[in-house]
């Protein structure tokens, strides 16, 4: 790959066109997660895999994919051992998912040739 496309896509990923690390992250959760996909497992999966999160940040970041039309959310039924509060579940749209792909794609393009990510890990 040039080095000039290289500085294309980061401009493209700086200005929004691309996902964001957590918002990726949030979206393949969600995925993996399907019918189960609601705030505490989203943020369970994520500590697993990644780090420490804070519930908040999960749901700043599902607000905003859903802004963005990337998931669509639901109300499950109200449930008592929740005092009568319901579950909001999650799943990925047709858009989110192309935009998954998208991501995928161009982190393959720019890992290529990279001769640091070849071969055994650290």
């Amino acid at each position: 790959m040039h080095p000039a496309n290289i500085f294309r896509i980061l401009e493209d990923m700086d200005k929004g066109t691309y996902l964001r690390d957590f918002e990726l992250m949030v979206l393949l959760v969600v995925l993996r997660l399907g019918d189960d996909a609601y705030g505490v497992p989203i943020a369970r999966e994520i500590k697993v895999h990644r780090r420490e999160v804070s519930l908040a940040k999960v749901y700043a970041t599902l607000e905003r994919l859903q802004e963005k039309g990337h998931i669509s959310s639901k109300l499950a039924d109200p449930t008592p051992e929740r005092g009568g509060r319901a579950k909001r579940y999650f799943s990925v749209t047709a858009q989110g998912l192309k935009k998954v792909r998208e991501t995928q794609r161009i982190l393959v393009r720019l890992w290529r040739g990279v001769s640091e990510l070849q071969g055994d890990s650290v």
